[in-house]
């Protein structure tokens, strides 16, 4: 296929950030092309650029083989259709449809043959003379398709039409508009940030981040092939965990090795392994190839969504012991002071400064008239690199000072050795306002238990994703509670036909072409 458009090197700023960085593509002649995104990715500024609205800073677009980057709009053969579509609302159907051919002063007779034409090919040959506040979304929107595509264009650029029509009307004008597209036999390039679109409508996909192209491909190859998390993730559902490629054809996960069908990626390289949830298959324990537990089952219409825990990750428990809130006042000096008893692991008496301490113990103090923080000056105290109990005391320079226990006990940890991790938290004291004023408790309580998780292999750290508690944090009582931290464990989004309960054990099947493989960590 002969070469349309190309892309070359195209970068463009706005206020001193970077909107598209260096972008290169090609696109052919009949070809559907859709260019997918988040918001604020730059596919609408790369569409502007082809149409002529905006100007790269560098980089050159090159059309039907001649460099148009300086050329006006109005001199490009193609059109855009816009998100709003900019209809003329003081016109009729026919009127706005033959808008374009009228300025190029066409014979009448030509005109007319064109509109009918084209009223005839996005279905409205019926509403020639009806006023465009009298259509509907759907149907303003082929008038304005038919009124670009009247003047014969070799591209049509459509520029999220279809977002601000309904869910159904949408699925309608996807298959409208893949049928036109073919009818007449031109170059579309549709911006979505849809990814359902893309797939159904498009030839060619063009996945972009940060203005940057990610992946370019057929919807297959995008949503079967995906080059790296982003674009797992972004197009459709995606079940993606950390693997080992054996080698060729090998690839391990979860402590176990499958058959795969892809090599090149050299002995024992760290991959990311992608499943897709349509590719597994919910069978019994014995007959499945990993082992799992059904965590929770969604109904959506044609399948149920179901959520199986293959392994729980490593979680520990510690005690939160909230105690009454009686901070120390001082009238003379119009000061009050509060802290909290407070646990150490044994290990951290080697690095104890007055910053940690404080943080630790969230000690504070204030003036209840305006409840302006005073500075801590001091903090006295004496420990032992052993078990017990030591008080230290912080002090303001007015003299107003408070004293808490400091506990050192053993280093607090679970290690599965199995799953490669450790985690550590320690007990803490709170106050039941500290709770309540919270506005991110699952970090904080993070923070107060000073929990966090390490790889054993390379020390590196992991992701504490769940924290577990039982307590209302906005009614609660001075009493002890249990709090639990865990890191991720494995889970597999499945989508079946068949219901299955809670807590029932399952097995998963699939095959070793439903296992994609990545390389890892390009883009997460």
């Amino acid at each position: 296929m002969k070469k349309l458009v190309q892309f070359r090197n195209i970068v463009k700023n706005f206020d001193g950030q970077l909107v598209l960085k260096g972008i290169n593509l090609d696109i052919y002649e009949n070809e559907f092309v859709t260019l997918l995104g988040p918001s604020g990715c730059g596919k609408t500024t790369l569409l502007r650029i082809l149409g002529g609205f905006l100007e790269p800073d560098e980089g050159n677009v090159v059309f039907d083989g001649e460099d148009i980057t300086k050329l006006p709009p109005y001199k490009r053969d193609l059109n855009t259709v816009f998100q709003r579509y900019a209809l003329f609302p003081h016109m009729n159907v026919y009127d706005n449809v033959a808008f374009g051919l009228n300025i190029k002063k066409e014979p009448k007779d030509l005109v007319e043959q064109k509109v009918n034409r084209m009223l005839k090919l996005v279905g409205l040959e019926d509403f020639s003379k009806r006023g465009i506040n009298e259509m509907s979304g759907g149907q303003q929107q082929r008038v304005a398709i038919a009124r670009a595509l009247v003047n014969e264009p070799k591209v049509l650029l459509l520029d999220e039409p279809l977002s601000a029509l309904d869910a159904k009307l949408r699925k309608e004008m996807q298959r409208e508009l893949k049928r036109i597209q073919r009818e007449v036999g031109i170059t579309f390039i549709f911006v979505t940030h849809d990814q359902e679109e893309a797939l159904t409508m498009s030839d060619k996909v063009v996945v972009m981040k940060e203005g940057e192209i990610q992946q370019v491909g057929s919807p297959t190859d995008i949503y079967n092939e995906p080059v790296n998390r982003y674009v797992a993730n972004f197009i459709g559902d995606s079940n993606i965990v950390d693997g080992i490629m054996i080698d060729d054809y090998k690839v391990s996960f979860e402590d176990k090795t499958f058959d795969c069908v892809d090599s090149g990626f050299g002995k024992d390289t760290p991959v990311d392994v992608v499943i897709r949830p349509e590719d597994l298959d919910i069978v019994g324990p014995r007959a499945g190839k990993l082992r799992g537990i059904v965590k929770s089952v969604l109904f959506k219409g044609v399948h149920y969504e179901t959520v199986v825990e293959t392994s729980a990750g490593t979680a520990i428990t510690v005690d939160m012991i909230v105690t009454e809130d009686k901070p120390v006042k001082n009238e003379a000096a119009g000061e009050m002071m509060d802290a909290n008893d407070f646990y150490l692991d044994i290990l951290d008496i080697d690095e104890l400064s007055d910053a940690f301490i404080i943080n630790r113990a969230d000690a504070q103090a204030w003036n209840p008239e305006n409840d302006e923080r005073i500075s801590i000056s001091s903090v006295s105290y004496e420990i032992k690199k052993e078990k017990g109990t030591y008080p230290v005391t912080f002090s303001t320079a007015a003299g107003t000072s408070v004293t808490v226990d400091m506990i050192v006990d053993e280093v607090n940890k679970v290690v599965d050795e199995d799953y490669g991790e450790e985690i550590y938290a320690v007990n803490f004291f709170k106050k039941p306002d500290e709770l309540a004023e919270s506005i991110a408790l699952s970090t904080d309580l993070k923070i107060w238990a000073n929990a966090y998780a390490d790889d054993l292999e390379d020390n590196s750290p992991v992701r504490i994703t769940d924290v577990v508690y039982d307590f209302d944090p906005v009614n609660i009582v001075p009493g002890t509670y249990k709090v639990t931290f865990k890191t991720q464990g494995y889970e597999y989004k499945i989508d079946t036909t068949d219901k299955f309960e809670v807590g029932a054990q399952v097995g998963l099947k699939f095959m070793p072409e439903d296992l994609h493989i990545m390389k890892k960590g390009i883009v997460e």
